[in-house]
């Protein structure tokens, strides 16, 4: 089983939150990093699949969507981290993905999406 390696597309890679999880050990980029800025989210999606990413975004309609249209056309993708950003701070993100990235493999994540909402801490 894998760790799981975050691809943070352009709508949610905040630089404070970026190297918060990075300093706790987190494999994390952003499209920033990788020059993939306004590429269109199905090409972002197909691009985390090929890296061994799984996609986190604040972009909840449009990569749900694609999850959808995804698994209808039997096209796999690396998984999904789907937040509304703006409900949390950036120390109450980091803790979410942490306990998401502590529970979860990069192999359970396949074809799956989670939405941070549900990491609620202790």
């Amino acid at each position: 089983m894998s760790r799981i390696r975050l691809y943070m597309d352009e709508d949610s890679g905040d630089t404070a939150l970026v190297l918060a999880l990075k300093n706790r050990g987190v494999d994390v980029i952003t499209t920033l990093n990788v020059n993939r800025l306004s590429f269109p989210d199905e090409e972002q999606l197909i691009w985390a699949r090929s890296q061994g990413r799984v996609l986190y975004s604040s972009n909840i309609r449009d990569f749900y969507s694609l999850h959808t249209a995804f698994l209808t056309q039997e096209q796999p993708h690396s998984g999904m981290i789907l937040v509304q950003q703006q409900l949390y701070s950036i120390g109450e993100l980091m803790r979410r993905i942490l306990r998401l990235v502590a529970a979860k493999s990069a192999e359970s994540m396949e074809n799956q999406v989670e939405f941070l909402s549900t990491w609620i801490g202790e």
